[in-house]
């Protein structure tokens, strides 16, 4: 089975891209369903037609689906209502409606979650493409697996067993440690290199590009497995109008720094259309542009790019830079950026926060990684 997320920051065009990624990937031959997690849902809009909060048939062995919260809440707290009720007391239960619980930005991604671990449980799909919600809200998609187990087991830590049997409460107990181990399922299928990828989306544009930068530093340090970088509303060199003129040089800027930010990730480029790519026949065109005769499914990339290791003697940064010789390095630190320079490649380097504020005290190659040294506090 193969899950496939499409990330990025809002209008990049995730949408579009997911959906022309679901066509090709169902017209290669995968049983294959696309889901939309944005809350904005522009899926159906996307494929011209409306859909439910349970997937419908589009094509031949393609089918599609919007999460809607307040249906899968339904589901989700009236089966945990009669536990929670069990632990704190029917008073509380009463006093928490749905639309309570749905106010918390949370729940939308947890739900989603829920529903991605009930398709790889259930294995009906050979492919689940995800169009995820804008990046903030997707990051803290993929943490929420270790974090919420984590507290889940501080619960299950807090209770006294002997005294949960006199008061009835067992029941709840181990309710709280199923979810946990659901938890545990959800963090090992997303951290599965071999079934799980994430996919950034961004177009040629500064502000794009760095936020595309950041998290995709982020994804790598949580040990998530980003196999392409998606390039999307490239201006074709077709436009010769000079009014885009300006346009098209910014681009060629721009793809300049997306290569060197993201190589040696796979990247795609995605032409900008003369008309919307809305309906089956343009989403075809798109997945076309993008993966010509590759198979969408397929893993692109499975290396760790970045890593942070933390020893007794201070933390380093290990990034994969593979044929590169350390007689031509180049570091420069200027803030949350670092810029490393070889004979063959320039790479910008959004830092994590458990970096920021240190110095780079040394660096040198062990193998195709380049370890990078960092001191102080």
């Amino acid at each position: 089975m193969r899950i496939i997320l499409y990330v990025g920051k809002g209008g990049v065009g995730k949408t579009s891209i997911a959906a022309a990624t679901a066509i090709k990937s169902a017209e290669s031959g995968n049983k294959t369903i696309v889901v939309s997690a944005d809350a904005a849902h522009s899926l159906g809009d996307s494929l011209d037609m409306e859909l439910s909060p349970e997937p419908i048939r589009v094509v031949e062995n393609l089918w599609a689906q919007e999460i809607d919260v307040t249906f899968e809440l339904e589901r989700f707290w009236g089966r945990a209502q009669k536990h929670v009720k069990a632990l704190f007391g029917a008073k509380v239960v009463n006093e928490i409606s749905n639309n309570e619980l749905i106010a918390f930005s949370w729940f939308d991604e947890l739900l989603s979650l829920f529903q991605i671990l009930r398709y790889c449980l259930e294995g009906e799909y050979d492919v689940v493409v995800i169009d995820c919600a804008p990046t903030g809200e997707t990051l803290a998609m993929l943490s929420f697996p270790e974090l919420l187990r984590r507290w889940l087991l501080i619960i299950l830590k807090s209770m006294n067993p002997s005294a949960a049997k006199i008061v009835g409460k067992m029941n709840a107990i181990n309710e709280i440690e199923s979810i946990c181990r659901q938890f545990e399922k959800m963090q090992l299928i997303l951290s599965n290199r071999d079934m799980t990828s994430i996919r950034i989306v961004l177009n040629p544009e500064k502000m794009v590009i760095k936020e595309a930068q950041r998290s995709f530093t982020y994804l790598n340090m949580y040990d998530f497995n980003v196999d392409a970088v998606m390039v999307n509303k490239v201006m074709p060199d077709s436009v010769a109008d000079d009014y885009f003129a300006a346009w098209k040089d910014n681009q060629r800027k721009y793809i300049e720094m997306i290569s060197e930010s993201f190589n040696p990730i796979p990247i795609y480029y995605a032409p900008w259309f003369e008309k919307e790519a809305v309906g089956i026949e343009m989403l075809r065109r798109l997945a076309d542009a993008l993966f010509k005769e590759e198979n969408p499914a397929d893993i692109k990339y499975k290396n760790r790019i970045y890593e942070v290791v933390n020893t007794e003697t201070g933390n380093y940064l290990s990034v994969f830079l593979p044929f590169s010789d350390q007689n031509d390095l180049s570091l420069d630190l200027k803030g949350n950026e670092l810029t490393i320079r070889t004979a063959k490649i320039k790479r910008s380097v959004t830092l994590p926060n458990t970096l920021l504020g240190r110095e780079i005290s040394g660096a040198k190659f062990d193998g195709d990684r380049l370890k990078i040294r960092f001191s102080g506090d």
